[in-house]
């Protein structure tokens, strides 16, 4: 099932949960003069999202396909939008348009942001944040609407589970639970941890948003910059602990 809530002032969560994964998938649509859809979602949720937008604007009218990095929930159905949309461009980082998204999506260019650089779609103005490998990939940005105080944070606050579209209470602990149980599996490097984490974190966290709109689970209501600090804490005590020196003593067993 596919749910449409609104997080914030012309800002609208679209949500579909697939049991499979336990997993919800998230796109948010912002209504303006030239409305904007942060995150496409997979091919395969296209005609759903599709549905969802419909609902609330007539999709041609879309002008920004905005996404975190080249990833198939961000930007896989990025191809079908630009068919309905003649208008629209994928906004993304400078990194991703020119190492992926160009050449994935070559009738048209998207627009490549430089860390910090803004642009308006009307009433919002919405300020790029460059993260590499954060949450994960080399081109990784986030999308930060100054007018609404709402962070764009792609797979940053994780979380598992068919859950509540809007919350006030902390969702770091279901974050933590989702990295220390891929951790133990397949997924053990879903979400790195460089020198530079803690730094950029930080850096997000000075935006002060009150609205955290999260890929995958509750978009989080309240002291954005607590929450992040609180994610900055599980993520290296999760993450960033160094390993013993006994590891890489010559002779040493794995």
């Amino acid at each position: 099932m596919t749910t449409v809530t609104e997080i914030a002032r012309d800002t609208y969560r679209i949500s579909t949960y697939i049991p499979e994964v336990n997993l919800q998938f998230n796109q948010f649509l912002v209504l303006d003069d030239e409305p904007l859809l942060f995150h496409t979602g997979m091919r395969a949720l296209f005609p759903v999202v599709l549905d969802a937008v419909a609902s609330l604007v007539e999709p041609a009218r879309l002008r920004w396909l905005g996404f975190s990095h080249f990833e198939a929930d961000e930007c896989g159905s990025l191809n079908e939008w630009y068919e309905l949309a003649p208008q629209a461009h994928a906004v993304c980082s400078l990194t991703g348009k020119l190492v992926s998204v160009d050449d994935f999506a070559p009738s048209r260019p998207a627009r490549g942001m430089k860390d910090g650089e803004a642009f308006s779609t009307g009433s919002h103005r919405f300020c790029f944040m460059q993260t590499p490998h954060l949450p994960h990939c080399w081109d990784a940005g986030l999308l930060f609407d100054e007018t609404t105080g709402t962070l764009l944070c792609s797979d940053l606050f994780h979380q598992l589970g068919d859950v509540e579209a809007l919350t006030t209470a902390d969702v770091t602990d279901r974050f933590e639970q989702v990295l220390r149980s891929y951790q133990r599996g397949p997924l053990a490097d879903y979400m790195p941890y460089t020198p530079r984490t803690r730094r950029i974190l930080d850096s997000i966290a000075a935006l002060q948003p009150t609205t955290l709109a999260a890929m995958h689970g509750s978009t989080y209501v309240g002291d954005g910059a607590r929450a992040i600090g609180e994610l900055a804490r599980v993520m290296h005590e999760v993450l960033g602990s160094e390993p013993s020196q006994d590891l890489f003593r010559p002779g040493s067993s794995p």
